[in-house]
């Protein structure tokens, strides 16, 4: 490589980072909640799972094609109804112009409710004080320091491997992004 390229190389790597920093940092947003609705969430993998393991059954007791389909069939079946989670998608309405929808399984947050919308790596939507739906309202550094706790034992609970670190991590979730 000439000199002038790792100069330039050189050069352009602090750039990169600041780039990634601006990419990652965490935004609070407050909006008023206008609409909300139940919806269900499927898991593909469940069901892929049920299919392959009701085949595996099909196969193992009747040992014919036949019960192999109808295992997995059945299997399909069962994967897909203990694959549906009850979610929630909100409308909110932030500044006053613009709408977004979140999906998310917090329960307990009505029309007409302010919330803190907390977009970083993860997104968190959180119930907050009326006055921070007042018009351009920024967010305190006490706020941005509660989004990026949220957002970073979400990261944690992501990264878990074991039972006692998903336990851990999935409390941490519970306690810093609930409201």
């Amino acid at each position: 490589m000439s000199r002038t390229k790792s100069t330039v190389v050189i050069a352009a790597l602090p750039l990169l980072f600041i780039v990634g920093a601006v990419w990652a940092e965490t935004t609070v947003t407050y909006g008023r909640i206008t609409a909300v609705n139940r919806v269900s969430q499927h898991s593909r993998g469940a069901q892929t799972s049920g299919t392959i393991v009701g085949g595996m059954i099909g196969a193992a007791a009747s040992g014919n094609p036949v019960g192999t389909v109808g295992g997995a069939l059945t299997g399909r079946k069962l994967g897909r109804m203990t694959s549906r989670r009850q979610s929630f998608e909100y409308t909110l309405l932030l500044d006053g112009r613009s709408t977004i929808r979140m999906v998310t399984d917090e329960a307990g947050m009505r029309v007409g409710d302010c919330v803190a919308l907390e977009r970083g790596s993860f997104n968190n939507l959180r119930l907050v004080d009326e006055d921070r739906c007042a018009p351009k309202m920024t967010p305190t550094p006490a706020a941005l320091t509660e989004a990026n706790a949220c957002i970073k034992a979400k990261e944690q609970l992501l990264g878990a491997d074991t039972d006692e670190t998903i336990d851990r991590a999935e409390r941490r979730v519970r306690l810093l992004c609930d409201d």
